[in-house]
């Protein structure tokens, strides 16, 4: 099987580090509130595709340097160019970043966004795509699409925020462009917690940790289960949730974890 160790990476549009088989992404242009750039688009939605082959990788955390983020696309490195471009060239464009979600949701690892002040524009697409979310009190996130005379039907958030923060609410965030504050968030159910600045990527760390010391590929099929369900009755997910389960119950993560509930001993999951 081809695999490859994200450790050895080398993206040239923000940090990539790996720790204790936790990969994190830090967007890293802080005087600019780390807005993303065509080319940053697009190495991200790359780096997220290689994941699926990165051995040394069990889960991500991605985040902002600064106190932000993300801005959203930069002004002036993409906005100011689309307003140039041709259909073909403007098609190009929305379907690349739509195949960053796409990366994001078709990698096997739990993805952890840690969200500090602005997140905005595409930095909340690529919260919101996250699998999890924490933020701290300052973050505002606000799906602003429609400030800049474009529909909030971007990168799939008309699919996805309603799921996660029901209809009504989506569709006020979308239509609006106003900001969710992270008392909102957390409220809502986007975010999966508040806590202080300093202590921000500290518990995103320590919950991806968490879940790198799972069982890898039993937290793979539970991503795919949770993604692939959606378009499916309850008859379609209840087979698909069998099958699924019949294929984990084969893995030696199944039989360690057994053995270990017999000998009273912590399971010790090595993701095969």
């Amino acid at each position: 099987m081809y695999k490859l160790k994200a450790a050895e990476w080398r993206p040239e549009h923000f940090k990539l580090e790996v720790a204790d088989r936790v990969a994190t992404i830090t967007l890293n242009r802080p005087e600019r509130k780390n807005p993303l750039t065509f080319e940053s688009y697009a190495e991200l939605r790359d780096t997220f595709h290689r994941f699926q082959y990165a051995e040394d990788v069990r889960a991500v955390v991605i985040t902002g340097a600064g106190g932000n983020f993300c801005s959203g696309g930069d002004v002036h490195e993409i906005i100011g160019p689309l307003t140039k471009m041709s259909m073909n060239d403007l098609l190009a464009f929305t379907r690349m970043t739509g195949n960053l979600v796409k990366e994001m949701r078709t990698c096997p690892q739990p993805i952890i966004a840690a969200v500090d002040g602005v997140c905005a524009g595409a930095g909340a697409i690529i919260s919101m795509a996250s699998d999890m979310r924490y933020a701290t009190p300052e973050a505002k996130t606000a799906f602003l699409f429609v400030r800049v005379g474009l529909a909030g039907c971007d990168m799939g958030a008309c699919a996805i925020l309603p799921r996660i923060i029901g209809q009504g609410r989506a569709s006020e965030l979308l239509y609006t462009g106003s900001a969710m504050s992270a008392e909102e968030g957390l409220a809502w159910g986007y975010f999966n917690g508040v806590v202080a600045q300093e202590q921000l990527l500290e518990k995103a760390r320590k919950t991806a940790l968490s879940l790198a010391d799972g069982p890898a590929f039993a937290h793979a099929m539970t991503k795919k289960c949770l993604h692939q369900e959606w378009n499916q009755t309850i008859e379609q997910a209840l087979e698909t949730e069998a099958e699924a389960q019949a294929i984990c119950m084969q893995t030696q993560d199944f039989t360690r974890a057994y053995n270990a509930f017999v000998a009273k001993e912590k399971p010790k999951f090595e993701g095969n």
